[in-house]
Formats: structure tokens, sequence, C-alpha cells
């Protein structure tokens, strides 16, 4: 199951580890996306800090994570292709991490919520 988080972040949990991605809404809001700073494997990480930067024609951004944990993968295609994120956003993911604490996937919304958040924004 995909879940959200509020900015603008995706998750999929697969046993303890997180696929972590940006929105399609995200992605729309940035435009074309020109640059991917990817996040170093072994990097611990808290749950809603900042972990990669994004720049893309319109604006530069954080990406921040979702779920804590330690990065154990990251997509190295998109240091090349970052466009990659506006042709396919809701499945290319970012990095991946190893979860600390599952728990935190149940704070995030589902598409559901995560679809009416976007809409009062």
């Amino acid at each position: 199951m995909k879940k959200y988080s509020t900015e603008h972040e995706w998750t999929i949990l697969d046993g303890h580890t997180a696929s972590i991605g940006l929105s399609a809404y995200a992605v729309e809001q940035l435009g074309d996306i020109t640059f991917v700073e990817l996040p170093e494997i072994g990097t611990e990480i808290a749950k809603d800090d900042s972990i990669a930067f994004i720049e893309s024609v319109k604006a530069a951004s954080d990406v921040y994570t979702p779920v804590g944990g330690e990065v154990v993968e990251v997509n190295e295609e998109l240091e090349d292709t970052p466009e990659l994120l506006n042709q396919a956003a809701e499945t290319t993911w970012i990095y991946k991490l190893k979860v600390s604490d599952a728990s935190e996937f149940d704070t995030l919304m589902d598409e559901a919520a995560y679809t009416a958040y976007t809409e009062t924004l």
C-alpha cells in the first residue's frame, strides 16, 4: 500500500524497507525537474528531516523523509535522467530506507486522504 506525507512524498513499505518518491502533485508543482541530489547510502535519518534536494525550472526543493531509518539504496538513474520523475512520479523511487520504526508508516495518509489534502492547497 502506498501512503503519502504532507510534504508530498509517497512511501511503499515492504517488510522493513521503504521505497520513497515524490507525488505526482509535487512534481506538477515543480515543473520540469533538472537535477536530483541523492542521499548517501548509510545515512541515518529521522522522520520529517530533509534527505535529498531537487531542482526544477520553477523552483528548488528539499525532499523530506516520511519515515526514519537508514538509506540502503538510491536511484542512481536520477543523476543522469532526473526527468524520470516528470515522466512517472508515482512509480519512480528516489531512495530506499531500512525503516527504524514501522509504526511511522501508519501516520501517513492513504491515497484518498492525500487527494483530499491536496484539494485544500
